[in-house]
């Protein structure tokens, strides 16, 4: 079994310390995570990078121009996870907002089409064909597919942020700042927020042409779309460097303030949360589930069509379909992974304890668009590099799911075992952390060895040693109100922005479970004061919690039942002198 996760302390830092404004606290937080200055703290549009600086939008703008100079048919091929539905949405409301007349959107379905822009997809067109197809959140691993359209007589543009293989499909424009020899400064942009540069681009360009003034229309505003950038960039969960911070906290800023589509103020309101208190972690972990259920058991064109809603009342009703889908998508996840759970308990009985370093799991019944999820919790649960297989639809073949630990390059991995054995796989693509790939049946087992023989010789006994990074101990004086709405409402937090954790000693005054697997604990500082409440979730393990715990903690805002307090949200409990 995995060793238990260690508690690390990130080191000191300095470079704030002429912010007299904030908190001493938060001053160390940013101070952490590399801020230097005052305007680091605050992401404000003025510092988005130029869309100047991305390679590719001359030659996709110059076609999208021509496309509504000639009121051509433009047809958006999006993704079936929440950055390829709210890229879609993006591309579509900015295009009309730029003056197109006949732009739609298509979404492959999972089990008939597969990923992306695919040959099935292109026939499945139908006759009334597009001129120009535009791909959202994919395309760059879509060969096959852009070949088909280029033949059928379409032109295409590919807007993807994917990591591009050794070929790169022939397509008319391709803009994805992970191509090699861009120069674009941010590679973290996630699919929507390449296609919202390439907007950008392309209302300049009109501009520049006289385009608004010759047609009597405003010139319009493009962060009216800020709010879906936001909700897919955080969804996907790509690094929030300077720049995604910058989109995520300007579309957090919208909806806070009343603003936002319908269909996203309406998903708001089905995940139980409050607008105006909205943060990152809200988009991330309440309202992006909702839309990404449509995608993973249905069709995800019902996540599309509630984010392109403009009737408030319809967008209510999308939503709540939406909820309903994802309470489904959480009870089959949940039967996924107690199953996949016994999978791993089965393997230790046979080889005495030991795990594999690679761990791939797969069940003929699971649900392929679930096991993203599985292999994500096992990662978490494992600390291993973890590839999740289920059936994918009428091909054969199997559709597999990977989640990664740091410092195992998952989609390099897949890259090498494919340049090792060209017979293994048979397509693959995605990112250092998370990828996606299919195989023959017949070649699992011959993979589920490679895979654990790669990782084996690339991972050490340190890189499989779980760890929680702190930003150390808070004073008593410290655990309080004001604090707790700083550091809520400081993000915007996420990948490469990690949300404020820190870890003390405490001494258990009073517990008791709440439901069947929940901890709620009364707790007193090493500083006196008066009692704290904590809530670890899922801390119920069937025995009581010692009389002193050490426990890695983010501070969070207690209003339940009109509290107005604060209270601890348990990430990690270890006994006293553990860790």
């Amino acid at each position: 079994m995995p060793s238990p996760t260690r508690i690390r302390r990130r080191a000191p830092a300095t470079g704030l310390d002429q912010c007299h404004a904030l908190h001493p606290v938060l001053r160390r937080v940013y101070a952490a995570r590399g801020l230097a200055s005052q305007a680091d703290t605050e992401p404000r549009l003025a510092a988005l990078l130029a869309p100047s600086q991305l390679g590719g939008l001359d030659a996709a703008v110059e076609l999208l121009q021509t496309a509504l100079r000639d009121d051509a048919r433009i047809l958006v091929i999006g993704d079936f996870d929440a950055d390829g539905a709210t890229g879609t949405a993006v591309a579509v409301r900015g295009l009309r907002l730029l003056g197109a007349r006949n732009v739609g959107f298509r979404l492959p379905h999972r089990m008939t089409h597969g990923y992306g822009l695919s040959p099935e997809l292109v026939a499945d067109l139908g006759e009334a064909r597009p001129d120009l197809l535009l791909t959202v959140d994919s395309g760059i691993a879509c060969l096959r597919g852009v070949a088909a359209a280029r033949a059928a007589g379409l032109r295409v543009i590919v807007t993807d942020h994917h990591l591009p293989g050794n070929e790169l499909p022939v397509a008319d424009a391709i803009v994805n700042p992970n191509l090699r020899g861009d120069a674009f400064p941010s590679k973290a942009l996630a699919g929507v927020g390449v296609v919202f540069y390439l907007l950008l681009a392309l209302r300049a360009r009109l501009r520049a042409a006289g385009w608004f003034a010759t047609r009597g229309i405003a010139e319009p505003d493009l962060s009216v779309l800020l709010d879906l950038v936001a909700l897919g960039t955080v969804a996907d969960m790509v690094p929030l460097d300077a720049n995604n911070r910058v989109l995520v906290a300007a579309g957090l800023k919208r909806l806070r303030a009343g603003h936002g589509q319908p269909g996203v103020r309406a998903l708001i309101d089905v995940a139980g949360r409050r607008a105006d208190r909205l943060n990152a972690s809200d988009l991330g972990y309440s309202v992006a589930p909702r839309l990404n259920a449509a995608g993973r058991l249905d069709d995800m064109s019902l996540g599309v069509e509630c984010l392109l809603c403009d009737d408030p009342a319809v967008a209510a009703t999308l939503a709540a379909q939406l909820h309903a889908i994802n309470s489904e998508r959480r009870d089959l996840q949940q039967q996924m992974l107690e199953q996949a759970d016994a999978m791993v308990q089965r393997w230790l009985g046979r080889v005495g304890g030991a795990l594999p370093h690679g761990v791939a799991v797969f069940d003929a019944q699971w649900h392929p668009g679930v096991i993203g999820l599985v292999a994500s919790k096992l990662k978490d649960s494992l600390h291993r590099p973890v590839i999740a297989f289920a059936p994918g639809g009428d091909d054969g073949l199997l559709r597999g799911s990977a989640r990664s630990i740091r410092g195992f390059h998952i989609r390099d991995a897949l890259a090498d075992l494919a340049a090792a054995d060209p017979d293994l796989i048979v397509r693959f693509g995605g990112h250092a952390m998370a990828a996606g790939l299919t195989l023959a049946p017949s070649q699992l087992p011959r993979f589920t060895t490679a895979f654990d023989a790669l990782a084996a010789h690339r991972l050490d006994a340190a890189a499989l040693q779980a760890e929680l990074w702190t930003d150390g101990a808070l004073d008593r004086g410290d655990l309080c109100r004001a604090l707790a709405e700083d550091l809520r409402y400081a993000g915007p937090w996420g990948q490469g922005f990690p949300e404020p954790v820190f870890d003390d000693e405490f001494t258990v005054e009073s517990w008791k479970t709440v439901g069947t697997a929940h901890l709620k604990l009364t707790l007193r500082h090493r500083d006196g004061g008066e009692p704290l409440d904590a809530i670890e979730f899922d801390g119920w393990r069937g025995d009581p919690p010692p009389a002193r715990v050490h426990l890695a903690y983010q501070l969070e805002l207690d209003d339940w039942r009109d509290r107005h307090g604060v209270q601890l949200l348990v990430r990690l409990r270890l006994p006293a002198h553990a860790g």
